[in-house]
């Protein structure tokens, strides 16, 4: 979980795009209430340089679960779009954007754990 979480390449599960976006959440809410009492040219400032990273990781894992429903990453920027994302369940298998981050309908997947079976029996 976390493998990269500022690339927009790849494929991310349900779980992990909604933790992203309570931590998203509670680092806004804390810099919120940092920023609250400085001056409005220095708040700004500060606010514009934390909340940079911010942005590129919600919108980074944002991305990659609409990949992993099939989609392309500007979806994310539909309004309440992101709602959608924490229900839907991706698509099963290998699409363009990679494999499956839960190993459903990978091939790959079904011909290990029957190695990794038949190596138990051998043991």
């Amino acid at each position: 979980m976390f493998n990269a979480p500022f690339s927009f390449n790849g494929r991310i599960r349900r779980k992990e795009f909604g933790i992203s976006f309570i931590i998203y959440t509670i680092a806004v809410i804390i810099i919120n209430l940092l920023t609250e009492g400085l001056e409005e040219t220095t708040g700004g400032a500060i606010l514009l340089l934390l909340y940079i990273p911010l942005l590129w990781f919600i919108y980074a894992q944002g991305a990659k679960r609409c990949h992993d429903v099939g989609n392309s990453g500007w979806f994310f920027l539909i309004p309440f779009y992101f709602l959608f994302l924490i229900f839907k369940d991706g698509e099963p298998g290998e699409n363009g954007y990679g494999e499956n981050p839960k190993g459903i309908g990978n091939e790959e997947s079904y011909d290990s754990q029957i190695n990794e079976i038949g190596k138990s029996l051998e043991n």
